[in-house]
């Protein structure tokens, strides 16, 4: 039994009322899902999601005290089983990049709320990647337009989870999803979602740039580093 069939639990973090409202009438409509808690800035969503480790939370980029990223990154390392899904205005690859680096699985631009946000909540609390449509085309352009590599500003700035770097070592040796499921005691289509994001995250689009990458950050040796 998957996690979305169970009652799904969620948190709802945005400064603005009416916006909070909407999200809680979207999700609320669903049956066996619940909100269990609201938060009008980001740092009342940390302290609210490590009190009560919903299975959601949906957090807004923009607000007081810490931002929506600063806040991902703080939910994410004080509760690793609270899924993220970023809510936002922007438009812009770097910033989906930045927003997938802190931790989130989902991306929701504000004015595709009532279309895709049931989805997003649906496909991130099964450990799925979710963009919606719009920024799927803008990231997919961003990759065209540059190469599908970062820039330097960007790359420094970009660091894979433990668990990422774990899944880029076990790549990196070689294994197939398969192998690296089974070492890790989780699904195949876990790893290829870590996968997918990890090569997102860090603007790489194939396996040997998967590959490259792992040299020069260190995670496993070169090949004739034994020789």
């Amino acid at each position: 039994m998957t996690r979305t069939t169970k009652k799904l639990r969620i948190l709802v973090a945005d400064d603005h009322e009416l916006v909070r409202r909407g999200v809680r009438g979207l999700l609320c409509a669903r049956r066996g899902w619940k909100v269990v808690g609201e938060a009008v800035n980001g740092r009342e969503a940390v302290e609210k999601t490590s009190k009560l480790k919903p299975d959601v939370a949906i957090v807004d980029i923009s607000m007081p005290d810490l931002d929506g990223l600063q806040a991902t990154r703080q939910i994410r390392e004080a509760t690793p089983n609270t899924e993220v899904v970023v809510l936002s205005m922007h438009e812009s690859d770097q910033m989906v990049r930045r927003v997938l680096e802190a931790g989130a699985l989902g991306y929701v631009l504000k004015s595709d709320l009532a279309a895709h946000l049931v989805r997003a909540v649906k496909d991130v609390s099964g450990g799925k990647l979710f963009l919606t449509p719009k920024v799927s085309d803008i990231v997919l352009k961003g990759f065209l337009k540059t190469g599908n590599q970062l820039d330097s500003t960007d790359r420094s700035q970009v660091r894979p989870t433990p668990r990422e770097v774990e899944i880029i070592r076990l790549l990196a040796e070689g294994n197939s999803n398969k192998k690296v499921a089974a070492d890790l005691g989780i699904t195949v289509r876990t790893v290829e979602t870590h996968r997918a994001k990890i090569m997102l995250k860090l603007g790489l689009h194939s396996l040997a740039d998967l590959i490259h990458y792992a040299i020069r950050s260190k995670i496993v040796p070169p090949p004739d580093a034994s020789e």
